[in-house]
Order: C-alpha cells, then structure tokens, then sequence
C-alpha cells in the first residue's frame, strides 16, 4: 500500500518534484486574478483568521492556491484528498514548502492510495476538530455525522463543491440528518454554468486524450447524462468531430439535448455500436453488467463523475479472462467471446486521474465562491439553518464582475431612465 507521506523519495527526487509542483502553483495563481483579489479582501477583513478548516478536494494546482488562499488569510489548514487518483504529488509536496504565515497548511495526500488509506486521510484531517468543512463529494460531512459525530459540536458549518456531494446532501435535510449549515456551492451560477459545463467538458476530452492518444474526430461516442457537465462533455465531443447520442432519464433535457443537435437513445441500444462512452451522471450502475455483455469490440469506457459506481468495474474484471494494462490509464479486458473493452482510470474521474483537472480560470470562480463561502461560514454559521443553504445572489454578481473585469470586459449601466421603465406596469406600447 503506497505511504502518502513521501517517505520513500530520495532527497533529490523530493527536490525535482517539489520545483515543480511550486511551477505548478505559481503558474495557477498567476492566473486565478479573481480568488486572488477575493482572498486579500478577506484576509483583511479577518474572519478566517484562527479558524480551523477541514479540506477534501482533489489537491493539484487550483486546490493548491485555494488552500494557501485561506491559510494566508489566518485559518489553520488540513487539505487531503476527495478521490484516491486525483492528487498531484508534486503539488501535494511543494505545498508543505510555503510559509503561510499567520495560518497554517498541512497536506495528506498522494495519487494511488487505497480505500483504507483514503479513509484514514479523511479522520486525519477531521482530527483537528474542524470549525469549517469544504467538501468535494460529501464523504467528510458523512463521517461527521457518522464515526466522528464527537466533533460536531465544533462545526461551524461547510461548503460543497459538486453535484454529487449536494445529492447527498439534501438527502440528509430531507431526514433531518444534518447538523449544522451546508453552503451550496455548485448551484451558485458562476460555479455549473461555468465549472460543470466548460470545466467538466475540456478536462474530460483532456484526461481522455492524454490516456489513449486517440482521434476524437469519427468516434461514435455515447454521453450518459445531459446535466451541465453531460452538456460540456457533448458540446466538445461534437466540436472535435465525434458523432455524438446522449442517454437521458429526464425528458426535458433529453429535449434539449435533440435540439442541441445530438441523437438520445436509451444506453441499451446506444452502447451497441459505441467507440467511446462517457457516464457524467452522478448515480450507480449506468454500464452495469447487462450493457457491458452488448459493448463492442474496442470501446473505450470512461467515466467523469465523483464516484467510480457509474462504471459495473468489479463485473468487469471478474468475468475478463485477461486484463493487462497497455498504457499508464489504459486496462485491457479480454472478454469471454473475444471482445476488448478498454477502461480508462480504473473507472474513477478521468478528467483528474488521467488529465489536469478543470482549467485554471475555470476554477479561479469556483474556487472564489469556496473561499466566499468559509467565510460566510466564520462569520454567520451559527446563525444559518442546519440545511442545504443557497449562496446570496449579490455573491454570484461580484464573482462575476470580478471575473469580467479579469478578462478585459465592461457592462452596460442602466440609466435611470431604463430602470424606471422597466419596474413600472403602466408603460404601454
């Protein structure tokens, strides 16, 4: 079982991977304008100054700059990882190197770890009794309110980066099994029109790419799901040339999806004829075991959702009479008659495991709005109901002037004029 603390790197391979990953950090930060001017804000305003945040996201170049952000604006600092690949161990060791000076940053991570490992990374950063928890995914608010319900008392409350984690999440109000306030980050606009959508589609293409060094333009690929990410992930593989169905539960998007220009099939008959499926739908068993016997010879499975249940892998490798690996995130599955299935990434997020991750002025918003939300959290998370809680609007609209003015752009400003016009009801035609 890999360490994650680095322990069997000879100091000159510590050294080489550290530059980098500090590279890797400076080129973020360099660009991630918006956290940036967000994060002194509230450094100086101090509400984060000597509070204890508890951080599971993915940790590679943006999540870096995000930690460091907080850290340097006062906050003690526990960041580990929300998903076994998706760490970058050079990031992972040049962020142990910074002086964050008032806070403090300590970091738990490396790519490849097991399950028990992953867990025991989780405990460890609940172990400093966290005030604030900034989720991906929702497994640290499950522990605290599972194996941890000790430290409740402490939380202030939290914040939730994805799909999935606010799923879970809103399971556990309607319950009520929450104990203390969640803010939802992923429904802010500035978070799924932009991350979801824009993130989730290139980094996808990205982590696919870099896998298989293979043509995207002629691949019949079959997207499952037509939510924000589902749209992204459509929307480039149509732009780079592949002849693109969706699969859909919901008949509003499976519209939406037609009037956007793709076919919508069911995944049975979809998958029959697929060189590549995408599953980006954030629930279990969407190529399950009755799917995979109809797969054909050559198609490549990968999947861009939190967990790695969207993808039947177990099924997968148990019934293959053969399984190698013929490229670093590439397995090769002998099936029973013959057929070759490839699985890219074990089946975990391939847009992190085999990519990047989201592109760096993408996760500039997101990651401002996390940033926004601790700190809502300090000042006011006693005060919030013990529910799902939506982010204020006016939070959105600074995120995105911020943003507009990063990249170079103005807005029109209403004259009085206008606005009395358009909130009276007697103007006629």
């Amino acid at each position: 079982m890999p360490s994650i603390t680095f322990d069997d790197l000879d100091e000159g391979m510590r050294q080489v991977m550290t530059a980098s990953g500090r590279g890797k950090l400076d080129w973020a930060s360099s660009r991630m304008v918006v956290l940036g001017k967000l994060g002194s804000e509230i450094r100086e305003r101090g509400h984060l100054s000597g509070r204890r945040i508890a951080m599971s996201l993915h940790p590679e170049a943006k999540t870096g700059v995000l930690a460091l952000t907080l850290a340097r604006a006062g906050a003690e600092v526990r960041l580990t990882t929300c998903n076994p690949l998706s760490t970058d161990d050079e990031v992972s060791l040049a962020l142990r190197t910074f002086d964050v000076t008032p806070g403090t940053l300590e970091v738990r991570a490396r790519k490849g770890i097991d399950r028990d490992e992953y867990f025991r990374a989780l405990n460890w950063a609940l172990d400093m009794s966290p005030q604030i928890v900034i989720d991906d995914g929702g497994d640290l608010v499950r522990l605290l309110h599972t194996e941890r319900r000790d430290l409740l008392k402490d939380v202030l409350g939290g914040c939730e980066e994805t799909t999935t984690g606010i799923h879970r999440l809103k399971a556990m109000a309607a319950e009520g099994r929450l104990d203390f306030p969640m803010m939802d980050a992923n429904d802010c606009a500035m978070k799924h029109l932009f991350d979801n959508r824009y993130g989730t589609g290139q980094s996808t293409l990205d982590g696919i790419m870099t896998a298989t060094n293979l043509c995207i333009a002629g691949m019949e690929a079959v997207v499952a799901g037509y939510g924000w990410c589902g749209r992204g992930i459509a929307m480039r593989l149509k732009g780079m040339g592949a002849i693109v169905t969706v699969t859909e539960v919901d008949p509003v998007k499976a519209v939406e999806a037609v009037m956007d220009g793709f076919r919508v099939r069911r995944m049975e008959d979809a998958s029959r004829t697929a060189s590549l499926i995408i599953t980006a739908t954030g629930c279990c068993d969407i190529v399950g075991e009755n799917i995979i016997r109809g797969l054909p010879d050559g198609c490549i499975l990968a999947n861009s959702g939190h967990f790695d249940n969207e993808i039947d892998v177990s099924y997968l490798r148990r019934t293959a009479v053969s399984v190698k690996r013929s490229r670093r995130h590439v397995e090769d599955l002998i099936m029973p008659d013959g057929r070759r299935l490839h699985l890219l990434s074990e089946g975990r997020l391939v847009n992190l495991a085999a990519g990047q991750g989201h592109p760096v002025e993408i996760m500039d918003m997101s990651f401002a709005i996390q940033a926004a939300g601790a700190e809502l959290i300090a000042m006011k998370g006693r005060e919030l109901p013990k529910d799902v809680v939506p982010f204020p609007e006016d939070l959105d609209r600074r995120i995105a002037i911020l943003k507009l003015s990063a990249m170079g752009q103005s807005l029109d400003v209403l004259t009085s004029e206008q606005e009395r016009y358009l909130s009276s009801w007697e103007e006629g035609t």
